[in-house]
């Protein structure tokens, strides 16, 4: 096997001669326009792709076959894939004769450079580049590259700083949906695999917490119904002193930060402080929790639309028919007052009502009943939070529902 030095180069205002007009040219094009370079192509034609870039200003295309030396003049790195053996050994020739590197794309075994298989995971610390080489099998290197990116996007592999001098810190508000590992987003893996502090909340998915390694300090802030022992603004104020001591810090919240998670407040704090903050979107409970009990949220000639409101506080007056859909979050303590309130609005005591506890758990529960009975059964089942109320004719597609419910 050859031997190969892997390293990084900064292409950042430095041309690149890509010999060349196909998709193979194309591709790399674009990899070097994303890194900064100055690209020059020589080709005859050219593919749309690059015929796109040339029209636009972001390459200079040199309308004619590779003519010599001269085409290499000022370039800092080489790229060719013509089609043509004897044109690419020319091209690949000259490029050394100029003590410049080449990438033939077209002899993987006798090229003296070779773009990797690379793949890219941003974190707010920074890029982290992903390159996988395997001499003269451009395929294997692919496999490799798309076996470490999987696991990075999963988090089983770390994406800690290692050197944290003079560190900024950074707050990361992400969903991590009703609560099953699974629901997590990518994107929300990729900043716990970052992160050096991460501040819980109850409903948020603990498995992943309990893979975390021992060095990542785990802050419960959960709330229960009618207890909160850690008061919001005390969350604010831990989410921005942690940032501010140059850690990584995700706020793992139930659902989605934005939908009932107080997420926006919790912004708010850290941009006030001068803190960077992201938001990562989660699959909210208000449509997730339904489907796990098989009831759409909306269904073509059943329901057209729906609101979420919280339980906290009471409903206010909303359309009452059942074929819009009233999902209630936080509403199992106050589900007869929401009930009467309803009927009072103008709901009819007939419509269907489910109450989804536990939401993908194993021991998910569904009871059904309407505006006039849910109450009801729902003390004489022993209802407890958490838990997701839906109000509307789609809860008779639940598999839970009968002409009668029991």
């Amino acid at each position: 096997m050859k031997s190969a030095l892997p390293v990084v180069l900064d292409l950042t205002g430095r041309l690149v001669v890509a010999v060349g007009g196909g998709p193979v040219s194309a591709r790399r094009v674009r990899s070097f326009l994303e890194e900064g370079a100055v690209v020059r192509v020589v080709a005859p034609w050219a593919c749309e792709d690059l015929r796109d870039l040339a029209a636009t200003g972001r390459v200079e295309w040199v309308e004619r076959d590779y003519a010599g030396p001269a085409d290499l003049d000022g370039a800092w790195f080489v790229h060719t894939a013509t089609g043509e053996p004897s044109v690419d050994r020319e091209v690949a020739a000259d490029a050394e004769a100029l003590r410049v590197w080449c990438v033939d794309a077209t002899d993987a075994a006798g090229t003296t450079a070779s773009v990797t298989a690379r793949a890219d995971v941003t974190t707010p610390d920074g890029r982290v580049t992903i390159a996988a080489y395997a001499a003269g099998d451009p395929g294997l290197a692919v496999t490799v590259r798309d076996g470490v990116e999987q696991a990075l996007a999963t988090g089983r592999l770390d994406l800690r700083r290692t050197r944290t001098h003079g560190r900024r810190g950074w707050v990361a508000l992400v969903g991590g949906g009703p609560g099953a590992d699974g629901l997590l987003t990518a994107r929300g893996h990729e900043l716990l695999a970052s992160a050096d502090v991460v501040v819980l909340d109850r409903l948020a998915p603990r498995g992943v917490v309990d893979r975390l390694p021992a060095s990542v300090r785990v802050i419960d802030v959960g709330k229960t119904p009618g207890h909160h022992p850690v008061p919001q603004a005390r969350i604010n104020d831990v989410l921005v002193e942690e940032a501010q001591r140059g850690l990584g810090v995700v706020r793992l919240k139930g659902g989605d930060p934005y939908v009932l998670g107080r997420g926006g407040e919790e912004r708010a704090a850290c941009e006030a402080a001068g803190v960077p903050v992201e938001v990562v979107p989660g699959v909210t409970s208000a449509v997730s929790v339904p489907a796990a009990a098989g009831i759409p949220v909306t269904h073509r000639g059943v329901a057209r639309g729906f609101t979420v409101v919280t339980g906290h506080d009471d409903v206010p007056a909303l359309p009452t028919g059942g074929d819009h859909t009233l999902v209630l979050l936080m509403g199992v303590t106050t589900l007869p007052r929401t009930m009467d309130l309803l009927a009072t609005h103008g709901r009819s005591p007939d419509c269907p009502v489910a109450v989804v506890e536990r939401g993908f758990a194993p021991d998910q529960r569904v009871t059904v009943g309407t505006v006039a009975t849910i109450a009801d059964r729902a003390e004489a089942v022993g209802i407890e939070a958490p838990a997701v109320v839906v109000v509307g004719d789609v809860v008779r597609l639940a598999p839970a529902w009968t002409d009668e419910p029991a």
